[in-house]
């Protein structure tokens, strides 16, 4: 059995993803906000931009926690492709999960229906990352610890995605982001401590890209568009401002005529 080092960089990648998987939260809350505040085609492009945050945040802290994933006796790389889809995958199912609950009229039943979908998505996600993985030897899981990872997706999806419909002030928000971080967290965590490895020591070049030379670039990407898509938000007038502003122009233009 190979010898598994989940934080091979000490704390670094752990809280690094940590923080990644709390901005992606925050964004994603802070977005959909706004999305149920407006109608039309403002409403669906703010649940995009809702999806692409979570989704993003969720994948950058899968894969910057990966960065400090080792294996003794063996070099690790990434199947490319699978890895894209991983990142696909996650996307679209977060999108499903927010297009659900945010034009349902039952909210309920999207609720519910929308984090078990979203949830199984995040958990597809994860392992289709683990699937991406190759190296000397065999990767096997303990079912026990895969379904209690799965467990915690679900309830991160569904718990995500009542705070969207329900929490609007920014404290709540940073809050929520807080606990919705550490729970993909415990979800990626859980899931690696499924692992187990029985290294089959070969001197053949493993296919695929090293960490470094693909995830590394892909998360950084990322996580320059999350924090960007975050200062948009951020100096983006709320739907209240809106409207303030337009009550203030409201008595200049009675005066004006």
């Amino acid at each position: 059995m190979g010898h598994l080092d989940h934080a091979a960089f000490g704390w670094l990648t752990p809280v690094l993803s940590y923080v990644m998987a709390c901005i992606g939260a925050a964004l994603g809350l802070r977005c959909t906000v706004r999305a149920l505040a407006t109608t039309g085609r403002s409403r669906r492009n703010w649940l995009v931009t809702a999806a692409s945050a979570i989704g993003s945040g969720i994948w950058t802290m899968h894969f910057v926690a990966m960065l400090g994933f080792r294996v003794s006796g063996t070099d690790i790389r990434y199947d490319v492709p699978l890895t894209i889809l991983s990142l696909l995958v996650a996307m679209v199912v977060v999108c499903a999960g927010v297009f659900a609950v945010g034009y349902s009229r039952d909210r309920n039943r999207a609720l519910l229906l929308g984090g078990l979908t979203t949830g199984l998505g995040v958990a597809s996600m994860h392992y289709l990352g683990m699937a991406a993985v190759r190296l000397h030897g065999d990767i096997r899981y303990d079912p026990v610890l895969v379904g209690v990872s799965v467990l915690i997706a679900v309830v991160a999806a569904t718990a995500a995605l009542w705070a969207g419909l329900n929490i609007t002030s920014p404290r709540a928000v940073t809050v929520a982001s807080l606990v919705m971080g550490a729970a993909v967290s415990s979800m990626h965590y859980t899931g690696m401590f499924a692992v187990s490895v029985r290294v089959a020591p070969s001197g053949d070049t493993l296919p695929g890209a090293t960490a470094m030379q693909f995830i590394f670039p892909l998360a950084v990407g990322l996580g320059s568009y999350l924090f960007i898509t975050s200062a948009f938000v951020a100096l983006s007038p709320t739907a209240d401002e809106r409207e303030a502003s337009a009550s203030a122009q409201r008595p200049v233009e009675s005066i004006a005529r």
